[in-house]
């Protein structure tokens, strides 16, 4: 498969990432809401939906799946400390910070290689 590298490409991999990762995130939350600080059960439903809705959108992905499982927990990183930031309300650290740009340039490594890599 030979893609096509663009802005507007790039910035929908990534999109598409950042969708997928919140989508885990919310799906993994929501129980820990039920099982640690006693929310309505009720919030397994939308956490299954937010889970089947994350398996989907791994299938959307122009490369071979074992790539883009790699690829996007990278993304995943980086959204995890966002969330842990913006809902969790704690402060990121240098460490944090340095981590994310570690793991955003492995990403950005392997995705890269995916134009010349064979597919399935």
């Amino acid at each position: 498969m030979t893609l096509t590298w663009s802005i507007p490409f790039v910035l929908n991999i990534f999109l598409l990432f950042a969708a997928t990762a919140v989508c885990e995130i919310v799906g993994c939350f929501l129980p820990y809401l039920c099982l640690r600080k006693g929310a309505s059960l009720w919030l397994l439903v939308p956490s299954a939906l937010c889970l089947a809705v994350f398996a989907w959108l791994l299938t959307l992905h122009p490369a071979a799946s074992g790539r883009v499982y790699a690829a996007y927990g990278g993304v995943y990183v980086v959204t995890a400390l966002v969330w842990l930031r913006v809902v969790d309300g704690i402060r990121l650290s240098a460490y944090d910070l340095v981590g994310a740009g570690v793991v955003l340039a492995g990403v950005a490594i392997i995705t890269a290689g995916w134009h010349t890599a064979s597919s399935p």
